[in-house]
């Protein structure tokens, strides 16, 4: 019997020894208090919303004021002032001895944001000192804070060139929307053992610049196939470091980088030239597929096409791909297909690379299941196209 009461009591003990921490969100103005804690795992985190209109939202150590893909997030909790009992509550339960990394997401991206001003919150955070410190978490935030400020004030001193709130494409006069503002951050960046300094461009609704893991997360897209213009899936949402694999089915596509205003050129403009996977011919009866890599970098939008124009142009047939396209914004992957299939057939013959010189000009490597191989693709072009 003792024995049996003591297995039970032992099996009892992390349930016991579990604590609730409580916190306090705008009792004080723009704040968590305590803004960082060091909980156990079992610990219950209970946020109790005070005056006022905020969030309890995840984000990154890299991206203190961006939404965390897949993160905790109370949406908005509206309190009247007069109100000083019932407050709503959010709880949170501590899994592991990870960081945790929270905003206030009011105002989010505008100079009148709350995280930009500070309102942070971190559980098991490093010490004082250490790179993934609260005190470098919120100075972070207070920088992006800082940014959004100074990008109002230029922007409130310079003449508007688009008072009308949209642009126009490369060519063809086709209104296309604005494109964001980017907030250059620079970070370090603390993944398990390994730490690095990146500097990055942070547009609104990008991805936080932290990878899910050192050697990154691997996206598999396929690229035509029997009866297909399309690439599978059209957008992809990844981190620097993950990998995108482009794997090639029948008839004869690209990935060609471009740009949104221009998704049917590849990109060559302020000095940067657009990736290319160059023609990639696969025969109707084939079951093994080439494959073409690429490797995530920023967290920037990037836009691309298949470049293939005969017998028309895929392209135009809205034949694109986008890697953290802000689907929240006006510039989603929707839009960027429309201007590809609007504006396609008026400038592009004239400044693309021939798709038939370069898919037969000689000899052209591949990788097939991770070995490379040469073919010689000048007698199958005509029979893929």
């Amino acid at each position: 019997m003792f024995a049996s009461t003591l297995s039970l009591g032992l099996a009892l003990m992390p349930f016991v020894s579990a604590a609730i921490v409580d916190i306090q969100v705008g009792a004080t103005g723009l704040t968590y208090s305590p803004d960082a804690i060091a909980a156990n795992v079992g610990d219950q985190v209970v946020f109790h919303f005070h005056a006022k209109n905020h969030t309890v939202t995840q984000s990154s150590f890299a991206d203190p004021c961006g939404k965390k893909a897949g993160g905790l997030d109370s949406g908005f909790m509206p309190v009247a002032a007069n109100q000083t009992d019932n407050l709503p509550t959010f709880t949170v339960q501590v899994n592991d001895t990870n960081p945790i990394w929270v905003y206030c997401a009011q105002g989010a991206r505008t100079p009148a944001s709350h995280c930009g001003q500070g309102m942070v919150f971190a559980i098991n955070c490093g010490q004082d000192g250490t790179p993934n410190s609260f005190t470098n978490f919120k100075n972070s935030a207070l920088a992006v804070g800082a940014s959004l400020s100074a990008a109002a004030a230029t922007a409130s001193s310079t003449p508007a060139t688009a008072a009308s709130g949209f642009a126009t494409a490369a060519y063809g006069g086709y209104t296309i929307p604005p494109a964001p503002d980017a907030t250059p951050v620079t970070q370090v960046i603390t993944l398990g053992s390994s730490t690095w300094t990146t500097t990055y461009s942070s547009y609104p609704g990008s991805p936080a610049a932290t990878p899910a893991s050192v050697d990154g997360t691997v996206h598999k897209v396929i690229v035509g196939g029997t009866g297909i213009l399309a690439f599978n899936p059209p957008f992809v949402s990844a981190l620097p470091r993950d990998t995108i694999v482009f794997e090639f089915h029948q008839k004869n596509h690209t990935v060609t980088q471009s740009s949104f205003a221009d998704p049917c050129r590849k990109l060559n403009a302020n000095g940067t030239t657009g990736f290319d996977s160059g023609f990639m011919p696969v025969a109707d009866n084939s079951t093994v597929f080439p494959t073409w890599n690429f490797t995530v970098t920023d967290t920037a939008p990037v836009w691309a096409y298949c470049r293939q124009q005969t017998p028309s142009s895929h392209c135009g047939a809205g034949m694109v791909f986008a890697i953290n396209s802000d689907e929240t914004s006006a510039r989603n992957f929707s839009a960027f297909q429309k201007v590809a299939e609007a504006i396609n057939g008026t400038a592009v013959a004239a400044t693309s690379p021939s798709p038939t010189a370069a898919a037969g000009s000689g000899a052209n490597s591949i990788k097939i299941g991770g070995i490379s191989v040469t073919l010689l693709v000048a007698a199958l072009v005509g029979s893929l196209l």
